[in-house]
């Protein structure tokens, strides 16, 4: 191993954005007391779509989180986040708004930092689907009024450097798509950037999809989502584990993770969340939307082998599970066959049961809750699990929160086209 691969990685600042909260305390809170995110949909007209439910941040109160961010930041910031937030799509904006909330948790607004060696690598691809979809609509009725800005806002890359330039830094700015697993892949790569490329720091966004009526309709022709039995209790709808599951809700949601080399962030006295140990991908050879036990169990194995882990050495396990049928039980069957007898050791729980799923931020946003859990000793509820389905006899803390040591968390992300990739994260005791 070269000295370079050897530099230990840790989570210097975290972020959040969801329907049930975007501070790190509100969100933990919620998620302990097992509070749905889902209600019914409201930046969309959905008579003519099947998709009724999912969590919206449609409504959230963008104009106010500004001018709180605003406060907060040095002067010679100001202007360019005020005009850059002010001007941006709807995805973007939360994305700077919550990459300025993960900055100042790790106090880099403070901290003496070269600024050619902190980048930012956002998770996602076609993240403005619903800013394409509304300059369609306008350009069938008149194509001059379509968005004057759209062939630069319209896309991906262009969050990344929105970012970028709010908080001034000048390292390496760029997107990976990789479906439902993009933010663990986005992740992949900040532990490369400061492994092997000599950055300090690195800002990991899961940023919002915003979804249009066609990606709704369209998840919900193929079978993918839910939108038939609980558009009347959305809180219900989202149930990994429990045999009524019918498909995933989709949900929108952001997080940003400060990832930084331990040395780094020991020097400059930062608060340290967990250790990252590493990160796996690989893929099932198929771009079609079906689960391999195969793929993820080489996938996790892979990961412990890379990071010298053993099996028994691993106490919970922050699950893909995202309420579709097969892609539950394959999971489960995955975990079972990795880990054998400790399988009944551990501790499992889904995220997805409260949030729905975030889709590519999803790795993001669940990786914020687990981190959570870990440095708090409290474990969330898997909500939802009326009927247990009879497949999933591990642990998957059902209904209830549970007090859990947790020394060694993975967050396991499966993405469309048999992209998987896991994380791995030690506690951090200095």
């Amino acid at each position: 191993m070269t000295d370079q691969a050897a530099r230990r990685v840790v989570i210097s600042g975290m972020a959040i954005n969801v329907p049930i909260g975007d501070t790190l305390d509100t969100y933990y809170e919620n998620l302990v007391a097992g509070k749905s995110a889902i209600t019914k949909w409201k930046f969309i007209d959905t008579s003519a779509i099947y998709s009724k439910v999912g969590g919206d941040l449609s409504e959230y109160d963008i104009k106010g989180k500004l001018a709180e961010t605003l406060e907060r930041m040095p002067e010679h910031l100001r202007k360019a986040t005020r005009k850059l937030v002010r001007k941006a799509p709807f995805s973007t904006k939360l994305t700077i708004l919550c990459a300025a909330q993960a900055w100042f948790d790790a106090k880099l607004d403070t901290a003496d930092m070269n600024p050619e060696r902190i980048g930012v690598i956002v998770g996602g691809h076609n993240l403005g689907n619903n800013l394409v979809y509304t300059n369609n609509v306008q350009f069938q009725e008149e194509p001059e009024y379509i968005d004057s800005m759209l062939a630069l806002i319209g896309l991906d890359t262009d969050q990344a450097a929105s970012v970028g330039e709010a908080l001034g830094f000048r390292g390496p700015v760029y997107t990976m798509g990789g479906a439902c697993a993009s933010s663990n892949v986005a992740l992949r790569n900040a532990v490369d950037e400061i492994r092997y490329h000599d950055e300090d720091v690195m800002l990991v966004a899961g940023a919002v999809l915003d979804f249009s009526p066609v990606d709704l309709q369209a998840m919900a022709i193929m079978g993918a989502i839910s939108y038939q039995s609980f558009n009347d209790e959305p809180e219900r709808a989202s149930r990994p584990y429990d045999q009524a599951r019918e498909g995933f809700i989709p949900s929108h949601g952001a997080a940003v993770l400060v990832v930084e080399e331990l040395e780094h962030a020991k020097r400059r006295g930062a608060h340290i969340y967990a250790e990252l140990l590493g990160v796996a991908t690989a893929s099932d050879g198929s771009h079609l939307p079906a689960p391999s036990v195969e793929g993820q169990v080489r996938t996790m194995r892979r990961l412990l082998k890379r990071t010298g882990v053993a099996l028994e050495e691993v106490d919970y396990i922050n699950a893909h599970a995202t309420s579709t049928y097969v892609g539950d039980l394959t999971e489960v069957l995955s975990i079972k066959e990795l880990f054998g007898k400790h399988a009944y050791k551990l501790k499992v729980n889904a995220t997805k049961s409260m949030l729905g799923h975030t889709c590519w931020s999803a790795p993001a946003t669940e990786t914020v809750a687990s981190i959570l859990q870990m440095n708090r000793g409290t474990l969330h509820p898997s909500i939802n699990v009326d009927n247990v389905a009879p497949e999933v006899d591990i642990d998957v803390c059902a209904n209830q929160a549970v007090k859990h040591e947790v020394n060694v968390m993975m967050k396991n992300s499966f993405g469309f086209g048999g992209i998987n990739c896991c994380a791995l994260y030690r506690k951090y005791n200095g």
